[in-house]
């Protein structure tokens, strides 16, 4: 009987141990995801006590700006009439330092900062020296000239002496570093001279001259501390738009900054964020799923339509003055020089542009962008941003240097923005953002699955108790009938027979 008790309290312990597991994992499947979207929300908002936060104000993981420039082969032959020949040199890879100061929070969950970038050289990773020479067109010269089409003859001809003068052509021979970070130019000294506050800048000229150690202007983005909503449209320098285009849409500054998203992403999202090298908002959008260090991810592409023209996407006509397909008019955003801005040798542009000059070989793999974005948390895992500069020139008549330049829109370099997010960092995110929320999803249905097993021990135990009382009922039932015939066989011996009845007994 003391076995019996004993193990019948055992089993009923089980069996209130399983009913709480149970119990505790179905609370987990209604509570859990409520539980994670909250951790999620409170580490990806802009806020001190938030996991992301100092990846935000410097971010810790190593961008590369790696630049390739197109050497022009046969630069007085262009001159002359000829079809453009270029060949492409580089990379040459910066590392970029990102830190951001002047952190302002502001009372209506937005908070303003500045953004500082740097560069730093890196010779192992480029294919070549910052004192490698390269020849390109003279933007300078080409672009004062295009500047001049439409005046009088005798200014065109005072800039011809001018420019012979100050020993200015078409096309110039500068270093990589000159051509990157700026040189010493004796016609911005004297257009400063004579015509001060006429160009942007007053010292050096150079392609990323204003880019390194300056920052991108003030910035003013949504904390999502109180609505949970980081692409609210942000300003910059307090406006919400800018003023180069002919559209509000295009002026719009949509997204982010281009370093967080809102969180729960589905592919039917989108990234839109704000580049200062673009002067404009761009919208990239989802393309397929994937992995990436052991996190699921989201990939987002530029559509065909970025960089369209208005005739073929009409909510770009902002952007324009148009020419071809697939390269955009940032002359505005740039001294007014005839610049534009598209994909890497013409990629997912009208082919015309790419027949025009020879040694240009687009093709998606080298030449498309994508961002690889966590899309639980909103946060870039993998990012490449590739886009070229390209410079339109022409024969202007009545300036001697154009020559017979026939018109085409000359690519001048590319240039790729890439980072990943990589060692402690990216364990760090991987546990506390992907690893945890893993176990406890799984946590949920193996407490429920516990609980069940654990509640069917007493069941189990129940009925086989239940087996054994029965069994132990009809053996007891027969073992009665057997021992009332015994007893009456032997009542039967003891009784004396009657005569003429021993062979019967003997037989029996």
């Amino acid at each position: 009987m003391g076995n019996l008790s004993r193990a019948r309290r055992v089993t009923a312990a089980l069996g209130f141990i399983g009913l709480l597991f149970a119990v505790l994992g179905i609370i987990m499947i209604v509570m859990v995801p409520s539980i994670i979207k909250q951790q999620v929300l409170k580490n990806v908002r802009i806020d001190p006590n938030s996991l992301s936060f100092n990846m935000w104000k410097e971010i810790p993981v190593p961008f590369y700006l790696s630049v390739y420039f197109f050497n022009i082969v046969n630069p007085e032959g262009i001159i002359q009439g000829q079809k453009p020949q270029v060949q492409e040199r580089g990379p040459y890879v910066y590392r970029e330092f990102r830190h951001k100061s002047n952190i302002t929070f502001n009372n209506n969950d937005t908070v303003s900062f500045l953004e500082y970038r740097s560069y730093q050289f890196q010779p192992d990773k480029s294919l070549g020296q910052e004192s490698d020479y390269i020849v390109m067109p003279n933007i300078l010269v080409l672009s004062a000239s295009m500047m001049m089409e439409n005046r009088p003859g005798l200014l065109k001809l005072m800039m011809t002496l001018a420019f012979s003068t100050l020993g200015q052509r078409a096309f110039m021979n500068r270093t990589v570093g000159e051509i990157m970070w700026g040189y010493d130019d004796p016609l911005i000294h004297l257009i400063n001279q004579y015509f001060p506050n006429s160009l942007p800048f007053k010292g050096k000229f150079g392609l990323f001259a204003e880019l390194n150690n300056s920052d991108s202007g003030l910035f003013t983005v949504f904390t999502g501390v109180k609505n949970s909503c980081l692409t609210k449209r942000p300003c910059l320098n307090a406006s919400p738009q800018v003023n180069y285009w002919h559209s509000d849409q295009c002026n719009m500054i949509n997204g982010t900054s281009g370093q967080m998203w809102a969180p729960f992403m589905t592919p039917e999202s989108s990234l839109e964020f704000y580049s200062p090298e673009a002067c404009r908002s761009m919208k990239l959008v989802y393309k397929e799923q994937g992995v990436f260090g052991g996190i699921p991810t989201f990939r987002f592409v530029a559509p065909s339509t970025l960089f369209a023209n208005g005739s073929v996407y009409p909510p770009n006509e902002g952007f324009c003055p148009c020419r071809e397909s697939g390269i955009q008019n940032v002359s505005t955003c740039r001294f007014n020089a005839p610049l534009f801005l598209s994909h890497p040798h013409f990629y997912n542009a009208d082919p015309v542009l790419a027949e025009a000059v020879s040694g240009l070989h687009p093709n998606p793999k080298e030449h498309s962008l994508f961002l690889d974005i966590h899309p639980v948390t909103g946060i870039p895992m993998n990012c490449s941003v590739k886009l070229q500069l390209s410079l339109f020139l022409k024969s202007v008549k009545g300036i001697g240097q154009t020559g017979n330049i026939q018109p085409v829109v000359l690519p001048l370099m590319w240039f790729e923005e890439s980072g990943a997010m990589e060692g402690e960092t990216l364990e760090t995110f991987y546990i506390q953002l992907v690893l945890m929320p893993k176990v406890l999803h799984y946590a949920q249905y193996v407490l429920v699955a516990l609980g069940c097993v654990l509640l069917l021990i007493p069941i189990i135990y129940q009925i086989r108790s239940q087996e054994k009382c029965y069994l132990f009922w009809i053996s007891f039932k027969k073992g009665s009938k057997d021992k009332e015939a015994v007893q009456a066989y032997s009542e039967f011996l003891m009784t004396s027979a009657p005569k003429g009845t021993v062979l019967q007994e003997a037989r029996l």
